[in-house]
């Protein structure tokens, strides 16, 4: 059932047959209830690039409220939802079901505030040093402008934000980091806002430290696809090799019929077993 709030000219709240109608950000929504059935192959790609997209910016909540805030006042979006639209569109790599993240591609802020020159990132035996050029003659940059950093390992499905590190007139910040992370991989970014929170720069890729590393879950996804794949192969071996040496009356017989089946259907699922390797 839904409430007219404001009187009969006014905007419902809840639901009206498979209509739910609510406010977003002060601004009245209306959307349809649909009933889910079997996904596509389009479906599940786009399920799993938001999943994947989700668990990158999992750990940057605070940097993405910074960083995508000043674009979405007004707005009927909050900052996770554009920083959700746009990484998903761009910072994304691979065909489903082998769906990653593209890290040199990922954007955790934008606006209009310039960037620092000469960036610059260098592994210690402590942590990592990170600087910049901290000229301000030019671009409406100026040395009180905060630096913003973001320290992500993919492989623990953990991050590091720090929000105010750092002025840009120092050139440099440190970062230390303990025995576990300073060996996984690292991805780093760094984006400079001004000090009365009213301007901030796009965000910048860093680098990597430490190489790409397998995570557990896709550690696992290997192993699967791998099972999938040695059995594959060998019913493909019995499969076109009975289609060689039988004659048509054969192939219709119960035996040639369930490993036919058997083929497909360990093709289709190969199709689908998230871990193919390239």
């Amino acid at each position: 059932m839904a409430i007219a709030l404001n009187g009969p000219q006014g905007h419902f709240n809840g639901k009206i047959g498979n209509l739910v109608f609510y406010m977003l950000n002060g601004i009245p929504v209306v959307r349809r209830i649909g009933r889910a059935g079997k996904p596509s192959k389009a479906q599940r790609s786009n399920h799993s690039a938001m999943a994947v997209t989700a668990q990158l910016l999992g750990n940057m909540k605070d940097f993405i409220k910074l960083g995508y805030g000043l674009q979405a006042k007004g707005t009927p979006q909050n900052a996770h939802n554009l920083a959700v639209s746009f990484n998903k569109k761009h910072a994304l790599k691979g065909e489903y079901p082998n769906i990653k993240v593209d890290y040199n591609k990922v954007l955790l802020s934008q606006g209009v505030l310039a960037l620092a020159d000469d960036l610059k990132m260098v592994k210690t035996a402590t942590g990592i040093e990170i600087s910049w050029n901290p000229d301000c003659e030019r671009n409406h940059k100026s040395y009180d402008d905060s630096v913003m950093i973001m320290i992500c390992h993919p492989e623990s499905n953990s991050g590091h934000e720090y929000l105010n590190i750092a002025r840009r007139s120092e050139g440099r910040c440190f970062i230390g980091l303990g025995a576990r992370d300073i060996h996984q991989q690292v991805e780093a970014y760094i984006a400079f806002r001004s000090a009365d929170g009213e301007k901030i720069s796009d965000s910048a890729y860093l680098g990597n430290l430490n190489g790409e590393q397998e995570s557990p879950e896709e550690k696992n996804n290997r192993e699967k696809y791998e099972q999938v794949k040695k059995r594959f192969d060998q019913v493909a071996d019995l499969y076109y090799g009975q289609i060689k040496e039988n004659s048509l009356e054969n192939m219709n017989d119960k035996a040639f019929r369930h490993l036919r089946k058997e083929y497909l259907v360990l093709k289709e699922k190969l199709g689908q077993t998230p871990g193919k390797p390239g």
